[in-house]
């Protein structure tokens, strides 16, 4: 009996199989890949948007008349709580890779020095807020030249 064709036949079929199933696995990579940029693209959506409707919600109350400091402290911090700020951030924290999430950190911690300042009764305006919101808009510009890198979009320079 000639084995040629039968280990030819055999050798052919282990090749075929296993070039399927590579291909099934690249192929599967990148669904996981795309789906991982998906899931993050929304969580940065999601957070950056929660950041933005938190600081204009306090700007709103620091804005508005208050009978005493404490109605205005417990003003201010409600309405950073009302935008589900706290939310987005543990799902980035979840998500995001470190430098992303350490940058929407500071982001986040320059918004609540922002509302600690509002609720002390610092004026909008003033002089005292000026380097604390300077500090947010920088916080917030590297946050997001952070997050377009590793969604692959190039920068912006605008900000």
């Amino acid at each position: 009996m000639d084995w040629m064709p039968l280990l030819s036949t055999l050798a052919g079929a282990v090749i075929g199989i296993a070039a399927t199933l590579i291909a099934d696995r690249n192929r599967w990579q990148r669904e996981e890949a795309r789906h991982a940029l998906e899931v993050r693209r929304g969580v940065y959506t999601e957070f950056v948007s929660a950041l933005k409707a938190s600081g204009e919600e306090i700007r709103a109350v620091a804005l508005g008349d208050h009978m005493s400091q404490s109605a205005r402290d417990a003003a201010v911090r409600e309405a950073v709580r009302g935008t589900g700020i706290y939310t987005a951030s543990e799902r980035l924290w979840l998500v995001g890779p470190p430098q992303v999430v350490a940058a929407g950190n500071e982001a986040f911690h320059s918004l609540r020095a922002i509302r600690d300042a509002y609720a002390r009764g610092v004026a909008v305006d003033s002089a005292e807020a000026a380097p604390l919101i300077a500090r947010r808009r920088a916080a917030m510009a590297r946050m997001r030249r952070l997050m377009r890198e590793d969604l692959g979009i190039g920068p912006l320079d605008i900000e």
